[in-house]
């Protein structure tokens, strides 16, 4: 009997000790539920807030007749400054067939003997036409234009601005062959450089002109504008400014080698225009009309011939530089579900919202 007096308090306060201890994992999991309840209840608030509000605002969008949410749309202007040969009439293509379902307009900028840098005048009437061409509203103008910064011209408003690049020495080889042979888009006309049979690769060996590392210089000017530097060939600055510009004024720059996925996230984010661009893209017949004839991939030693140049170091910089900045904006924009891409559903929600509606 001793003995069992001197070893029941160690029992006992080994049973208090674990008491306490359930108790304490009861009452945090309760505070928890409780936590999760309180968050739960914010958002439900939040959301009969915001309904209230909504609701609010188009009662009163209703007796003016237009809400405020359409005529901004009605407003909206995207300008595609296209870079040759990056699969830009593939793209442009799914646009027209979108715009009488989707009420949009597309204009196509057709420059004089496809120069992309214009006149100063000319630069001030199209600033001034995008702007104020109100029964071009909304609108989609695409053409081989260099960038231009309408911040520059006095006028309200600036475009949505949008592009898509490519691999500098495939985008060379595409265009290359293009010149020779055309495309299944319109294989009856006839190209500048129909008839010359040469290679891509007997081109570099031979040190032909239409292959030579300058013709690379094309990406970094169309991102840079009409400054005079931008023309420059190889110039670090005129790099530096493409950059600036794709990141600041650019709403969305994809790339070639991903332009489904740059469909996708252009539907999510401008579905006023681009609502159904990635079923048309993926079954409509025109998404991959244009595809360049004849085209022979070059050899690895016609690559790193080209590689070696300064103005192939700096465009395939800019190249990886976009396609960095367009896989980060995917990686925020989709995420993968068995093989498939799914963009990701609204993030974000509004709380505390006074005055509260009357």
């Amino acid at each position: 009997m001793g003995l069992f007096r001197v070893m029941t308090p160690p029992k006992l306060q080994l049973l208090a000790v674990l008491t306490f201890a359930v108790t304490m994992l009861f009452i945090e999991n309760q505070i928890q539920r409780l936590e999760e309840s309180r968050a739960k209840l914010e958002r439900a608030m939040a959301r009969h807030e915001l309904s209230e509000v909504e609701q609010q605002r188009h009662g009163e969008d209703g007796r003016r007749g237009l809400s405020e949410e359409d005529d901004d749309d009605d407003d909206t202007v995207i300008i595609y400054n296209r870079v040759p040969k990056t699969a830009s009439t593939s793209f442009t293509n799914i646009a027209y067939d979108l715009c009488a379902k989707n009420r949009f307009h597309v204009l196509h900028i057709n420059t004089t003997k496809n120069n992309p840098v214009m006149s100063l005048q000319d630069q001030m009437r199209f600033v001034h036409n995008v702007t104020s061409w109100r029964g071009m509203k909304p609108g989609f103008y695409h053409g081989h234009v260099a960038y231009l910064d309408f911040s520059k011209y006095g006028v309200k408003g600036k475009p949505l601005y949008i592009n898509v690049v490519r691999d500098p020495i495939e985008r060379l080889v595409s265009y290359y062959y293009f010149l020779r042979f055309g495309d299944d888009y319109r294989p009856g006309l006839r190209r500048r450089k129909q008839g010359d049979k040469k290679t891509f690769d007997e081109c570099v060996a031979s040190g032909g002109s239409d292959c030579a590392p300058e013709k690379l210089w094309l990406q970094i000017p169309f991102f840079c504008g009409h400054q005079s530097e931008c023309w420059n060939v190889g110039s670090r600055w005129a790099l530096e400014q493409a950059k600036y510009n794709l990141v600041n004024e650019y709403l969305l720059v994809g790339v070639t080698e991903e332009l489904e996925d740059f469909i996708m996230i252009l539907e999510a984010t401008l579905p006023r225009f681009f609502k159904g661009a990635t079923d048309l893209y993926k079954t409509g017949k025109k998404s991959h009309l244009r595809k360049t004839t004849e085209k022979k991939v070059p050899t690895r030693e016609t690559i790193g011939k080209l590689q070696q140049s300064k103005i192939w170091k700096i465009e395939n910089e800019f190249y990886e530089f976009a396609l960095e900045q367009f896989q980060f904006v995917r990686a925020h924009a989709v995420r993968e579900k068995d093989g498939e891409l799914l963009v990701l559903p609204q993030s974000f929600f509004y709380e505390k919202i006074y005055p509260k509606a009357a």
